[in-house]
């Protein structure tokens, strides 16, 4: 051996306002690839300055070209994405956090320390923001179409004994009208969904600071926390104060009680990922910042 250390990056999960408790419970929390968290803050930082939240990865795992291909892996980018993620919960349970995209990179302290630096006001402005609050999301989903009724060829049910009944429609007909009774039930389910989308902004909006609409989900994601069949069709996230998280939960749940088709999950408490989205400066000469997609 020829003593030689291996080229370590600065891997950094989030930016932290400071807490008496971060210095002595980040020795046994560890982030991607099983590394050690630790802080990163200038040494000449003002009190209750923010800092970054770090960890020391091999240069050979994360550069660019490597990057390109993992992100492509979606167990590896799982797996991080889950190591990531818990740093972070990790933190927002004991301080203030703003959560940071996966694989966000420097080549060294020197440099993480001058992107620190350079955006020290922007991130004291959102850590301001998210101090006391925490996000929660909202998922609405609407009840899945039943089975298409059988063809006009299939064959029609046997006919029941006792008192004559109306001759049924023939097999052609009956196809049509039940195909118009599953348009319009389909029709009336998306109208309720429509009720639910208004109802529940205009009451988060008594008790969230913040709000963010994403694309609904679609595929394994899109059947929510329990795995119930039906369609996402609406996937917000608001940032509520704490001491109304409970109102907030229970006061949008109560607003689709009456939509029978609808089914509505309140999600969280998560970091405040959805609110974490900052300009994004010109990276200092030399930075091996590498954007990738947030947890």
């Amino acid at each position: 051996m020829n003593g030689e250390q291996t080229p370590a990056y600065v891997y950094v999960y989030a930016v932290a306002a400071p807490a008496p408790r971060l210095p002595a419970l980040l020795p046994g929390v560890h982030g991607v690839e099983d590394a050690p968290v630790t802080l990163l803050a200038p040494l000449d930082a003002a009190p209750g300055a923010p800092a970054f939240v770090t960890s020391r990865v091999p240069a050979t795992h994360w550069s660019e070209d490597v990057l390109r291909t993992r992100f492509e892996d979606l167990a590896w980018l799982e797996g991080t994405a889950r190591a990531h993620h818990h740093v972070v919960e990790v933190l927002a349970a004991h301080t203030t956090v703003l959560p940071l995209r996966i694989a966000t990179l420097y080549r060294d302290d020197d440099r993480a320390l001058a992107a620190l630096r350079e955006q020290l006001p922007a991130f004291a402005e959102r850590l301001a923001l998210f101090a006391r609050h925490t996000e929660y999301g909202v998922k609405a989903y609407v009840a899945p179409d039943p089975p298409d009724p059988p063809g006009p060829g299939a064959p029609a049910p046997e006919a029941g004994t006792g008192t004559a009944s109306p001759a049924p429609p023939s097999p052609g007909k009956a196809y049509l009208q039940a195909r118009r009774a599953q348009h319009h039930a389909r029709e009336d389910r998306y109208r309720q969904a429509g009720r639910a989308a208004e109802r529940i902004a205009a009451t988060a909006a008594r008790y969230a600071t913040r709000a963010v609409r994403h694309p609904a989900q679609t595929g394994p994601l899109g059947r929510g926390e329990r795995g119930e069949r039906g369609e996402n069709v609406l996937n917000d996230a608001y940032l509520v104060p704490d001491g109304l998280a409970d109102a907030f939960r229970a006061a949008v749940m109560e607003t689709v009680s009456d939509l029978p088709d609808v089914r509505v999950e309140v999600t969280g408490p998560w970091a405040p990922y959805s609110f974490a989205t900052l300009p994004v400066p010109p990276a200092p000469t030399g930075t091996a910042e590498t954007p990738g997609p947030r947890p």
